[in-house]
């Protein structure tokens, strides 16, 4: 029999182990009330967004000459306090959650603080004010780790690798609404060659983040839902044209970066050593490929929709996009590619209709649009799942993951290295508790 003060002991042992301020427990109210945040947070970023597009377009039209001061001096001021304040917030996010995920025990507090991550989501919203041609979606990725990782810190619970892919995954299926990609996203990218599984921990934090936009802005679609399809007969035809071309522009674009960023003196010469130069060379670069089009400003997103829904853009719609989004990348500024690659590819559907004018244009649209943004972050099931549920087309998964799994193969033709992993090599030594110094 056991001593009452023996009991005693007993049942505090089991309250430390398994009550409600156990580690477990704690591990999932930081996972619930993370999840719960990113999911607020990135559904008003994304109407900040939208605010920001409608309100440049607004000023852009009544003043026609706007862009030519706004666009350059803002892409130079958001360079500017990006290197001189705030140097791990520029660019998409996703490549310093990469980072950050390799060396989760290492000091991450530079990559994935919620100073970076707001001032990120804060740069972001400015730079589409100014017209430049970026995505919320990796900026979105990023603050919503540093939220799961502050979330996590406060409840005393140990922040792994499983905590920052969880809170990247959860940011993109709250920024796109489509809690079945946060999932791919987690297996195909983020996890990859770090933690390659799916824990309850990543399951959870997604669909929870998913819950929340569902549940306040509704079962919505971004690019509205297609209902065309394609026979096998032309599908056979028309998916590996689509898959190679756009696997082939995906990762010239992906090369294109990697290949300026890591070498930049043999690519600017002396611009190299004046970066700021650069950014306002590059704003004015964007300002003039919008004037000259009047479509490539921002997301991208109205243009795709336009097109998918039938409207004949012009043919250098695709073209144009694909240089001020390279412009606005190398500018040194905050930024996603994800919304940005998804128009351009949408531009490249349009211009494979003049090859197959016969076809269901939103069908051919949507192949072209998959296989560029495929071959831009090399992750073909996350990019299928993406345009599938943003465009409600699941009559056309066939032929999506045909041209995904082609251009995937053709974009490592060109650029073998992933486009995210490639970029998050200049974090590695910032997650290791170094900062690195820009040559």
């Amino acid at each position: 029999m056991r001593s009452s003060a023996q009991k005693i002991r007993h049942i505090r042992i089991l309250a430390r182990r398994h009550g409600p301020t156990s580690l477990v427990w704690r591990r999932r109210f930081a996972t619930g009330i993370g999840a719960v945040l990113v999911g607020l947070v990135a559904l008003l970023f994304a109407r900040a967004a939208d605010e920001a597009m409608a309100l440049f377009e607004l000023a852009s039209g009544a003043l026609p000459w706007l862009p030519v001061v706004v666009t350059p001096f803002g892409v130079f001021a958001l360079a500017a306090i990006t290197k001189w304040w705030t140097p791990e917030a520029r660019g998409s996010g996703i490549p310093q959650v990469i980072a950050a995920a390799r060396n989760p025990g290492g000091p991450i507090e530079p990559l994935l603080s919620l100073k970076t991550g707001f001032a990120k989501l804060a740069m972001t919203l400015t730079a589409l004010l100014v017209g430049a041609s970026v995505g919320r979606e990796g900026p979105t990725v990023q603050v919503s780790a540093a939220i799961l990782a502050r979330v996590h810190r406060s409840f005393r619970v140990p922040v792994t690798a499983g905590v920052i892919i969880a809170g990247g995954a959860a940011g993109v299926a709250a920024a796109f609404n489509t809690p079945l990609a946060g999932v791919a996203f987690a297996i195909e990218e983020l996890a990859n060659a770090f933690e390659q599984r799916v824990t309850m921990l990543v399951m959870t934090a997604i669909l929870i983040s998913g819950m929340v936009s569902l549940g306040l802005a509704g079962d919505y679609v971004y690019f509205g839902a297609l209902t065309e399809t394609l026979p096998v007969s032309r599908m056979l035809i028309i998916a590996p044209v689509a898959g190679f071309i756009g696997g082939v522009a995906g990762g010239l674009f992906a090369r294109l970066i990697l290949s300026v960023t890591r070498h930049r003196r043999r690519y600017l010469g002396p611009l190299a050593a004046r970066p700021l130069l650069w950014a306002l060379i590059c704003g004015a670069g964007i300002a003039l490929i919008g004037m000259a089009t009047g479509l490539t400003w921002g997301t991208g997103y109205a243009a795709s929709k336009a097109i998918i829904e039938g409207a004949r853009a012009p043919w250098y719609f695709g073209p144009a996009k694909f240089a001020a989004t390279t412009l606005s990348t190398l500018a040194g500024m905050p930024g996603g590619i994800f919304s940005p690659s998804i128009a351009t590819g949408a531009g490249l559907g349009n211009m494979l209709c003049l090859l197959f004018p016969k076809d269901p244009r939103g069908a051919v649209v949507l192949l072209g649009m998959i296989a560029y943004f495929t071959g831009v972050v090399r992750a073909p099931l996350t990019a299928v799942i993406i345009v599938m549920e943003v465009t409600a087309s699941r009559g056309m998964i066939l032929p999506l993951f045909a041209s995904a799994v082609i251009a995937d193969a053709s974009a490592q033709l060109i650029c073998k290295e992933k486009l995210y992993h490639g970029l998050a090599r200049e974090f590695f030594a910032v997650g290791a508790g170094k900062r690195r110094i820009d040559s």
